[in-house]
């Protein structure tokens, strides 16, 4: 076995600035992410092809997302947040809006 001469890997630490990174900024980007994701809620897709399986009309989705994008049959089926009010406890609809290709 041969010794490599390529410097080894960077390793992130807990100070603020070690090889390049800006530990700073990724905090920051962590927080925001953890604050998006705090409640997470129930969706139901309505609409769309009569071929979309049941099991693909539910999903969990953080409370500020305001489109789904579901992969289906060589394409993705777009799904916005209804803009009506919710009752408590029940799920948030999402309408079809659409179809796009995949590209290949």
């Amino acid at each position: 076995m041969t010794a490599s001469s390529d410097p080894a890997p960077a390793v992130r630490t807990a100070e603020s600035f070690v090889n390049g990174d800006d530990r700073i900024a990724w905090s920051v980007q962590a927080n925001q992410m953890g604050t998006d994701a705090t409640g997470i809620v129930e969706a139901v897709l309505e609409g769309g092809p009569a071929t979309l399986p049941a099991e693909l009309r539910s999903h969990r989705v953080s409370p500020v997302d305001s489109k789904i994008k579901v992969r289906h049959y060589g394409g993705y089926e777009h799904f916005e947040r209804d803009s009506a009010g919710v009752a408590a406890g029940a799920p948030v609809v999402f309408r079809w809006t659409g179809r796009t290709r995949i590209a290949e």
